[in-house]
């Protein structure tokens, strides 16, 4: 049997980081078996539903590498692959379980229900459905439909017993029948309740293995009595840990749990993310960069880990210098160019392969290229405050041997550096952080005898005048 996996958010905002890791470890189950992955899109909440969402969630799929082999955009013979296209279907099925009595109206009101739930934590019970409407007659249900009453449909869940599965990252989960409480099926104004349409799609499209974040681990048992119901097949579920913060709370945007839109605008290779997300909660024998194809060669659901995954954005950083240095040389400078296209006019054409080698290890975003492009390639000089105070401690009379020094015929940083020791006595960090503050306007940066290759002997020493002249305030 060919293995067949699911991907199926719901287009009611941009694609974050958590369910993105749910598509990627989808999608690296599927590949690795030699399946298929499937994109279905759950819109059936009609309010909150965008198209714009929609194609924002496969623009950063697609700029991930996920790629799927059904959904909306691909077809496929399991569609439609939008749920709001496949109400006959949910009709179909409803229709099945009322026919052998498995479902009931329900016209207990969200007020009633919620008085029901806070009564019985009071009591220390799980809060399950009483049951109050299970057993209304004909007459009465007639009645309250002709007062205009909106009846949700509950699945009557059997009194006893136990229903259970192997979860493919948790192992044998139990759910007791009378903790679960009769369900809803159907809302009140006919759309079926989110874990009865996606049970039935998942079984209608084929799918074999579900993972999913363990928020939905309540969901699997009613699932599973829904599906036995109306005799269809069960998929293998896996319930991934939730990805938390610092804190240990839910993942929040403040703590870099935000769209993968928003990594994307701010520079972050998809490599990068992604060689991140697949150790998020999944443990690699190997921690070197990976393609997709070694990603997908070595995940194995045995390998997910029960415990929270913690987001750490230092380790998404670390793969982000990892993919810099990873990436060719036309990639890169796409990358910088895109973000900033003025650095095509900045740079020298002959000059742009040599500049991307030299400033490679000291960028992680754009606008980092663009500040040492204007460094080498232009009069631009704006020093921190840490090169600041380097540049008044060292004093005037630093820059003054300086100039003497370079007056000569021009020659290697390192000889020029050599002399400029020679001259004022300093050496080690004492001379070279302050040359490097002087050329560069920073303390920290890439080699300075590749920089000072790059740079005219004009502008080099531009620099210096203006660097002696910052030691005047």
């Amino acid at each position: 049997m060919i293995m067949r996996t699911r991907f199926a958010p719901s287009p009611t905002g941009r694609l974050h980081v958590g369910n993105a890791r749910t598509a990627l470890f989808s999608a690296l189950l599927a590949a690795h078996a030699g399946g298929t992955l499937i994109l279905r899109i759950e819109d059936t909440d009609a309010e909150r539903s965008r198209q714009e969402f929609e194609s924002g969630l496969m623009e950063d799929l697609a700029w991930l590498n996920i790629h799927w082999q059904e959904g909306p955009d691909k077809g496929g013979d399991k569609g439609p692959y939008r749920q709001s296209e496949r109400t006959p279907v949910y009709a179909e099925c409803i229709n099945k379980l009322a026919a052998r009595k498995l479902v009931y109206p329900c016209f207990c009101t969200p007020l009633e229900l919620d008085l029901a739930r806070k009564a019985q934590l009071a009591a220390g019970k799980p809060p399950r459905y009483a049951g109050t409407c299970a057993h209304l007659g004909t007459a009465e249900i007639e009645a309250r439909s002709a007062r205009g009453l909106k009846p949700a449909l509950r699945f009557r869940v059997p009194e006893a017993g136990v229903t259970g599965f192997e979860d493919l990252v948790r192992g044998r989960q139990a759910f007791a029948h009378r903790d679960i409480g009769d369900f809803v099926i159907r809302r009140g104004d006919s759309s079926p309740a989110f874990f009865f349409s996606n049970a039935v799609d998942d079984a209608l499209m084929g799918v074999t293995h579900v993972l999913r974040g363990e928020d939905h681990l309540a969901n699997t048992p009613r699932q599973l009595l829904i599906l036995k119901a109306l005799g269809l097949p069960v998929p293998q579920y896996g319930h991934l840990s939730l990805i938390v913060g610092e804190s240990g709370a839910p993942l929040s945007k403040r703590e870099g749990g935000g769209s993968v839109q928003e990594l994307r605008e701010d520079g972050i290779f998809p490599e990068a993310l992604l060689n991140y997300l697949a150790r998020l909660g999944h443990r690699y024998a190997s921690n070197e960069f990976m393609s997709f194809p070694g990603l997908v060669q070595a995940f194995d659901t045995a390998h997910i880990g029960h415990s929270p995954a913690h987001y750490d954005h230092q380790q998404l950083e670390h793969w982000q210098h990892t993919a810099i240095r990873s990436v060719e040389p036309a990639r890169l400078w796409r990358w910088l160019t895109d973000a900033h296209p003025d650095m095509n006019a900045l740079v020298p054409d002959d000059k742009r392969t040599v500049f991307l080698d030299v400033v490679r290890d000291n960028v992680t975003r754009p606008a980092e290229g663009l500040l040492w492009a204007r460094t080498v390639f232009t009069d631009h000089f704006e020093p921190d405050e840490p090169s600041l105070a380097v540049l008044r401690a060292v004093g005037q009379a630093f820059f003054d041997r300086m100039l003497v020094c370079f007056k000569k015929e021009p020659m290697e940083f390192r000889t020029f550096a050599k002399a400029v020791g020679a001259v004022t006595g300093l050496s080690g960090k004492s001379l070279f952080m302050p040359l490097r503050a002087a050329l560069t306007g920073r303390v920290h940066g890439p080699e300075m005898d590749r920089l000072w290759q790059l740079m005219s002997p004009e502008r080099i020493k531009r620099r210096m005048h203006l660097a002696r002249d910052l030691c005047k305030t």
